[in-house]
């Protein structure tokens, strides 16, 4: 009887420890995005799986150093990187920030000459409620344009946030549990665990097809117009551009699409088509890629990430938006866990 008491008690523990996993869990994801933290909480993951790969702790592969070796690799070698950054090319984040509100205001100008773009058979046939979608549209570039002025001091908070965290990702590979923990604890580490695995599987997939798209998008700039004649503004920065956006599922893709044809229509609007039809092309790849990559792996279909996109947008912004597809695979791997669905 004592030892059917004391494993009653022992199964209870586990119990209310898991669950209040998972409320701590659910508490700090929601306090990341209300307080501005998720850049630290993906570096974080960044750096964990960085230092992990070059321990070589998993499938056997990579470096094989010792986790503080690992660690020192990945807090230093961004210092290196900065160092001769600021050293070779001073100002060249700012003289990023400065291409991106020019492009931006070309696009803005762009929209409020569409008519004037256009055939004059087409034009006379866009309905007259065209205007204020335009008026709209060109409003919200030049916000965007005008916010990214203050792009210096938020620059600076969110490069420490982010280092911060590849420092506190990095160390983690490094702490070894203890192996009277309580089962609180044991919960907690599972987690990080799950939530870690989420990481991979979302973002680590995206950063490929985000490379994928933004070489398309480079040889079709670069090589492929320059070939028939065309020569398009702000080719670097649509690639920049193209990547960046390109780590957001779905939605970054639609964003490079509206952006890189508007950019074409300012050139002409066959440019503008050459654009439209290549991003059809390149995204009839990429279907297949992310299939293969994020699909499989999460069995996640595109309106789920779509829904859930959707709704973190409409409550956190654009870090609702960004860290949907993530926080979505990480619970439903809990729910696969735990066997609910």
């Amino acid at each position: 009887m004592a030892s059917s008491s004391k494993h009653s008690d022992h199964s209870s523990r586990a119990t209310g420890a898991r669950t209040a996993s998972y409320l701590m869990a659910a508490a700090l994801c929601t306090a990341i995005l209300i307080y501005g933290l998720l850049p630290g909480l993906l570096a974080v993951c960044l750096g964990f799986l960085l230092a992990s790969a070059l321990v070589g702790r998993e499938r056997q592969r990579g470096l094989h150093l010792a986790p503080a070796w690992a660690a020192g690799l990945v807090i230093v070698v961004p210092i290196i990187g900065l160092g001769v950054l600021f050293a070779n090319a001073k100002g060249v984040a700012f003289g990023a920030v400065a291409q991106y509100q020019a492009l931006l205001h070309h696009l803005a100008g762009t929209v409020l000459e569409i008519r004037q773009k256009l055939p004059p058979d087409l034009a006379s046939h866009l309905p007259d409620e065209l205007l204020a979608a335009q008026t709209w549209l060109v409003a919200y570039l030049q916000s965007q344009a005008h916010a990214l002025s203050g792009f210096g001091t938020a620059g600076l908070r969110g490069g420490l946030l982010v280092y911060v965290g590849l420092v506190i990702g990095a160390l983690m590979v490094g702490s070894v549990p203890s192996p009277s923990q309580g089962p609180l604890r044991r919960a907690l580490r599972q987690r990080g665990s799950d939530f870690m695995n989420a990481f991979r599987q979302i973002v680590v997939a995206q950063f490929w097809i985000a490379a994928f798209n933004a070489a398309c998008t480079a040889t079709f700039l670069w090589l492929a117009l320059p070939l028939a004649g065309v020569n398009m503004p702000y080719t670097a920065t649509l690639v920049g551009l193209t990547f960046v956006a390109g780590l957001i599922p779905i939605v970054g893709n639609l964003l490079c699409n509206s952006v890189l044809t508007i950019a074409g229509v300012s050139v002409s609007p066959a440019v503008g088509l050459s654009c439209l039809l290549f991003l059809v092309t390149i995204h009839k790849f990429e279907y297949f890629i992310n299939a293969k990559l994020v699909g499989r792996r999460t069995n996640t279909a595109a309106w789920e990430l779509l829904s859930v996109m959707f709704i973190g947008e409409a409550i956190f912004g654009v870090a609702g938006l960004v860290a949907a597809p993530l926080y979505y695979a990480y619970t439903k791997r809990e729910l696969l866990d735990a066997g609910m669905i």
